[in-house]
């Protein structure tokens, strides 16, 4: 979701998302990014190994639970603790919805502060 909000929501910069142990894209995601129009039916899971270490300018890391993937120490980083929406699937599909959004909603915003702010 952080990827296809940021490619959406900062067309002009150059974004990419990883995690530590990707497997694929959550249906709910793609649910919930539907919801506002944004098609991210072509996004894959990546990890974050095949970023080279030099691009980014910036990493933002998005892990609350789990483990944050780490970068060369030079690099400008922000942490945007998020609890991950796909933790359980035991809850009810309604649950785990309103989990999705509440997550999208809150990468949206964070993205748009800090498009203000640069």
């Amino acid at each position: 979701m952080a990827e296809a909000l940021g490619h959406y929501y900062a067309p002009e910069w150059a974004v990419m998302s990883a995690g530590s142990s990707p497997t694929t894209v959550r249906p709910e995601a793609l649910s919930v990014l539907s919801e506002i129009n944004i098609d991210a039916s072509s996004q894959y899971s990546k990890s974050v190994d095949s970023i080279d270490p030099k691009w980014p300018e910036l990493v933002i890391t998005l892990c609350a639970e789990e483990v944050c993937p780490v970068f060369a120490s030079d690099i400008r980083r922000l942490h945007w603790p998020l609890e991950d929406p796909a933790v359980s699937s035991e809850i009810a599909e309604v649950e785990r919805l309103a989990r999705f959004r509440l997550a999208r909603d809150e990468i949206k915003e964070r993205i748009l502060t800090l498009k203000k702010q640069n």
